[in-house]
């Protein structure tokens, strides 16, 4: 009990240290997208050819004939009542654009990282027990070349051969068939919902629609938690207690999972946490390829057309969220390693 109150009041610290940094992206995001070449007003006035009367109309809607000051005091405010703005692109608020549009990125991104997790952590411990020889090169290549291809190139060519060469593949358009029927909606994570439901179909339907870019994404983040496990693994394997363990005579898988891998596993769940926010945010190019209706193409549309508010939302969500796993990183370390509550 006291190692867990421990764990909270540091994870409380730590997440009141944590608010002038969410501060300062709700300034900095709200500048950035001021000076950012391109008028709005312009944009959705119907273009150019649109007269200066229905420009200012819809600056004054937008709110932007204010000084920049007041627009800056009038956003954080509409930001305290939880009002992130109404994007023009959709005509709907922002909150309930990130809202329908979160669970798809979700979705993604966990099954993208337990695909990662469930391939990098077996290849490091691999790499780690044979060092220098060909196995650890080829993880160490493997990892180099998952890295190197961009992931909108490792996505196409998914495509190509499983979808349009061998045909394992279904359709790489969005979360499900077009002409399959969708669940109602009860969590926003559709294979959740499709088996609340009870479609097993369905949920086979969508399994299979994630598969591609779930591993698109998984290609690109093997690498950091491989590396991060083989290094963890060989400071484990070289420590007192596994040459004591050895002494008295453990089996070699005995000393390997209870005692090695279970101290080299606690840096690989910090990194685990940070590779999970930058997934979230950064998959952009996997959404736009398989054509997924997450909260990053929602941004990059957004921010094509100078949409500021839904760009100003996702970014503010993403840092949130990026705090938010963080503390859930600090919980799981301290409940994991007693002794990290105590600095």
């Amino acid at each position: 009990m006291g190692t867990i109150g421990a764990t909270l009041i540091r994870a409380g610290r730590r997440f009141l240290s944590s608010l002038p940094a969410l501060f300062g992206v709700l300034v900095f995001t709200f500048l950035l997208m001021r000076v950012l070449p391109g008028d709005p007003a312009v944009f959705f006035a119907s273009g150019p050819s649109a007269g200066k009367e229905e420009i200012e109309v819809v600056r004054k809607q937008l709110g932007l004939d204010r000084s920049l000051p007041e627009q800056l005091g009038i956003y954080l405010y509409d930001v305290g009542r939880g009002n992130l703005g109404r994007s023009m692109m959709t005509g709907q608020p922002v909150a309930k654009d990130l809202q329908q549009r979160l669970p798809a990125s979700l979705e993604l991104t966990l099954t993208a990282l337990v695909i990662a997790l469930i391939a990098a952590v077996p290849l490091g411990v691999l790499a780690a027990l044979r060092p220098n020889s060909l196995i650890d090169h080829g993880v160490r290549l493997f990892c180099s070349l998952g890295v190197c291809v961009p992931t909108f190139v490792s996505g196409l060519l998914l495509i190509y051969v499983f979808y349009y060469l061998l045909g394992l593949a279904p359709d790489p358009t969005g979360r499900i068939d077009v002409f399959a029927s969708v669940p109602p909606a009860r969590t926003g994570f559709l294979m959740v919902d499709f088996l609340l439901a009870g479609d097993v179909e369905g949920w086979w339907a969508a399994a299979r629609q994630l598969m591609l870019p779930a591993f698109t994404m998984a290609l690109f983040v093997i690498a950091p938690l491989a590396r991060i496990t083989r290094a963890s693994m060989l400071v484990s394997l070289g420590s007192d207690f596994v040459r004591t363990a050895r002494s008295i005579g453990l089996s070699r898988w005995q000393i390997v999972v209870t005692y090695a891998l279970r101290n080299a596993i606690l840096p690989v769940i910090t990194i685990a946490g940070i590779v999970f926010s930058t997934m979230l945010g950064a998959n952009v190019l996997v959404e736009k390829v398989f054509s997924w209706p997450g909260v990053a193409s929602y941004a990059l549309d957004a921010l094509l057309v100078s949409d500021y508010a839904p760009v100003q939302g996702f970014v503010l969500l993403m840092a949130s969220i990026f705090v938010a796993v963080n503390l859930l990183v600090d919980v799981l370390y301290g409940i994991a390693d007693p002794r990290a509550t105590v600095a």
